[in-house]
């Protein structure tokens, strides 16, 4: 039996078993706004159909160690508003191995816990999938600012992300403009660039460099020079983090000339803030979607939106995929930028 057939089997047995009167809710690895409306609306979601709801706090170390409490309808009031997670978030590789599964399952069946609701990225997938192996139901929403999540338009975050950059951009701008100067930008996506993509064509950035696109530094210089020939006399580029440090890259960019440059990194500022109307629409409908799918037994998939519909994938899908940025955008840059 394959590991597919075997999700697909326990799902069954716990579908056929006695109605599910208790799920936990847990958030994991890095923070993103939103994460709290995602919380909010599973507990809600959950109360509503007439389920005990569990929260846990510091994700997976926090499910092995225990830290595990009754939540109520006043537990996730004036939260949805709130940035990172109040249920705290922290890294726990041993939930990798077969042992730390067994004792956070340990702690399932000491709260009499049957299925869970994992808000996270790709790392955390990985732990909801064990449990469903284990015979927990368990479902995955994307809830990290990277928007790195394959079969997900958008993440629950990376809305928000994206205008805290675009805010400190349009700031750094009035600087840029007032003294001539190139900035660099720095801004966080681990691997992937489509934080820089977004807010790059949203702030009307010189150069976007992205991991998925290969760059020429000199060919960068050579824009920059064109430019300030046709009198534009400041720029900003837009740097995402996977590529190289923001100093690095105007080390290397200074050696094609004087551009008066000037780096800047953003640093974990974009993971705060409140939530935009956008992600908390999106992990309310995520959230509300996964405690139906846990009450038809279905466990070992991730939800995502794709053309505005809330979408289920096996997780098992997800890690042999990789998501792909929306490059169109860098091309559109490429024709706007002067």
């Amino acid at each position: 039996m394959t590991l597919k057939d075997q999700i697909g089997f326990l799902s069954k047995i716990f579908a056929w078993g006695e109605k599910m009167k208790r799920i936990g809710i847990l958030t994991s690895g890095g923070d993103a706004p939103g994460m709290n409306a995602a919380v909010r609306a599973v507990a809600r979601k959950a109360m509503h159909e007439g389920l005990e709801v569990y929260g846990i706090n510091y994700g997976y170390a926090g499910l092995v160690a225990g830290d595990i409490f009754k939540m109520d309808p006043i537990t996730v009031g004036d939260k949805i508003q709130r940035g990172g997670t109040f249920l705290y978030s922290a890294r726990y590789p041993e939930f990798a191995q077969v042992e730390g599964q067994l004792k956070g399952i340990e702690q399932l069946n000491k709260f009499g816990i049957e299925a869970l609701v994992v808000i996270g990225g790709d790392g955390s997938y990985h732990g909801a999938l064990r449990l469903t192996e284990h015979g927990y139901n368990a479902i995955g929403l994307p809830g990290t600012i990277d928007n790195d999540i394959p079969f997900t338009d958008q993440t629950i975050g990376f809305d928000t992300a994206v205008n805290t950059v675009l805010e400190s951009i349009d700031r750094i701008r009035d600087t840029a403009a007032s003294h001539e100067r190139t900035f660099v930008v720095e801004v966080m996506g681990r691997g992937a660039g489509d934080i820089a993509l977004w807010a790059g064509v949203a702030g009307g950035a010189q150069d976007i460099i992205i991991p998925e696109r290969d760059f020429d530094v000199k060919a960068v210089a050579e824009k920059l020079r064109a430019s300030r020939e046709h009198g534009q006399k400041h720029a900003i580029i837009v740097l995402a983090e996977g590529v190289m440090h923001a100093d690095e890259f105007s080390e290397k960019l200074s050696e094609y000339g004087d551009f008066h440059l000037r780096s800047t990194v953003l640093g974990h500022v974009v993971r705060g803030g409140s939530p935009t109307a956008s992600d908390r629409v999106l992990a309310s409908r995520l959230g509300s979607k996964a405690v139906e799918l846990l009450l038809e037994g279905k466990g070992g998939v991730a939800l995502g939106i794709e053309k505005n519909e809330i979408i289920a994938h096996d997780m098992l899908d997800l890690f042999n995929h990789k998501h792909h940025a929306m490059l169109d955008l860098y091309d559109l840059n490429e024709d706007l930028a002067y």
